[in-house]
């Protein structure tokens, strides 16, 4: 079956998407990223020192993965613009995971100044994936900026709390013409398979796999489970019915 992932014009085979953080070593992330079998990482630009060169997370990626920056710990969208360019005129690609998180304790994406960011970048020239709250107007006017995707939280960042904001991210699936990648608070791979039985087009998936007490093993169960939620979603999933329905016909019968 042919059913890649399309984002910008670059098709993948694979909807399952990873971080690179909390990894306790660029041993073990590399080793998580063959088995997700993922086509696509994201890195915080901050984790790369451009100015000595060397041994970093870079290192520890194959050709055929591309990279995707993020502006994580950025808190305008003037601090996110600026730490895109950065990524950009230290040579990485000019696809930017867009985040503009100010607040602390729930680590929230600030609506206006992501979509205020998002305008810039496209402008500029950026393919432009922004992190956002589940809210379906919101993902609309980021769509009417560019941005190449919306990428909605399940749940705040790093909670493992599954589709807990399901009813919106449902209407933001049905509504989108970009793709939806499920982006934040996936804890088990069961979550990321409702997400893509849902209709969600990807996950993105960090703390689940990294934290895990066998990451490389982790990163294998979720893509299994992003294969089985695509094709399920694919296959046509049965309707829910309020009363029991016999599993066996009752005509015919003596």
């Amino acid at each position: 079956m042919d059913d890649t992932l399309t984002i910008a014009a670059r098709s993948f085979r694979s909807r399952l998407i990873l971080g690179t953080g909390k990894y306790e070593t660029f041993e073990l992330m590399r080793a998580a990223i063959e088995a997700s079998g993922t086509e696509l990482v994201t890195v915080a630009v901050r984790r790369i020192d451009f100015d000595e060169p060397g041994e970093d997370i870079t290192s520890f990626l194959t050709e055929d993965i591309l990279l995707l920056p993020n502006t994580s710990g950025c808190e305008t969208a003037e601090e996110a613009v600026r730490m895109a360019k950065l990524a950009r005129a230290g040579g990485l690609p000019d696809w930017i995971k867009l985040e503009v998180i100010p607040d602390p304790r729930y680590l929230l994406p600030d609506p206006v100044e992501t979509l205020k960011a998002a305008e810039t970048l496209v402008a500029d020239g950026f393919t432009v994936l922004p992190y956002m709250l589940p809210d379906p107007v919101l993902a609309k006017k980021l769509e009417e900026a560019g941005c190449a995707t919306v990428m909605p939280l399940a749940a705040p960042i790093g909670t493992g709390r599954g589709l807990k904001l399901r009813d919106s991210i449902r209407i933001m699936i049905e509504q989108a013409e970009v793709p939806v990648v499920v982006d934040a608070g996936l804890g088990a791979p069961s979550h990321a398979a409702e997400a893509l039985e849902l209709g969600a087009d990807a996950v993105l998936v960090n703390t689940a796999i990294a934290r895990a007490d066998d990451p490389v093993a982790m990163a294998r169960s979720f893509r299994l489970a992003v294969e089985a939620g695509r094709t399920a979603r694919l296959a046509g999933i049965m309707e829910e019915k309020e009363t029991a329905v016999p599993s066996s016909p009752v005509g015919g019968t003596v």
